[in-house]
């Protein structure tokens, strides 16, 4: 297809953030681990729990890892919705489980990427154990869902005082 380069390049960057909006290494960069369960006043996740950054960033982790789970796996399972697409409520993490949930979101954003890239991945034929769905279309769901939660993963950052 004409233009498929330009697409997939398109895509990737849509993935990565930038442009119209913070991407991920942006939003996590400076963090500070001292504030990563505190709750932000007035946001609430299912079930109308205080929204904290870890929450926000596991929750986003999970998202993305049944995105890639679905595109790549025909016997993949995905999780309950919408429990299984978040940490429990009263579940903290540590340094090294918010470094846990960071370093496996990079992963499988670069998984993500890679077959996007991938000039033998037809991006507009249905994924062949899912035939209602396209391959651009779970990329750009991912692309999407990561923007809007990066929208308010910089209200974390406002309140920690990163510009």
């Amino acid at each position: 297809m004409k233009g498929d380069a330009a697409l997939r390049r398109e895509l990737v960057a849509l993935l990565r953030g930038g442009n119209a909006h913070m991407g991920f290494e942006d939003a996590v960069k400076r963090f500070p681990q001292k504030l990563i369960n505190t709750p932000m006043e007035g946001t609430i996740r299912p079930p109308d729990v205080p929204l904290t950054p870890w929450h926000l960033l596991e929750h986003m982790r999970l998202v993305q890892w049944d995105i890639l789970e679905f595109i790549r796996n025909p016997e993949h399972v995905s999780p309950d919705y919408p429990d299984g697409y978040w940490p429990a409520p009263d579940e903290q993490a540590t340094g090294a489980k918010w470094k846990k949930t960071i370093g496996s979101f990079r992963a499988d954003l670069q998984a993500i990427e890679e077959i996007a890239l991938d000039a033998g991945s037809d991006l507009l034929s249905p994924i062949p154990h899912a035939k209602d769905y396209i391959l651009v279309r779970e990329i750009l769901l991912a692309a999407d869902h990561n923007a809007y939660h990066l929208g308010q993963f910089a209200l974390f950052r406002d309140m920690a005082g990163l510009r």
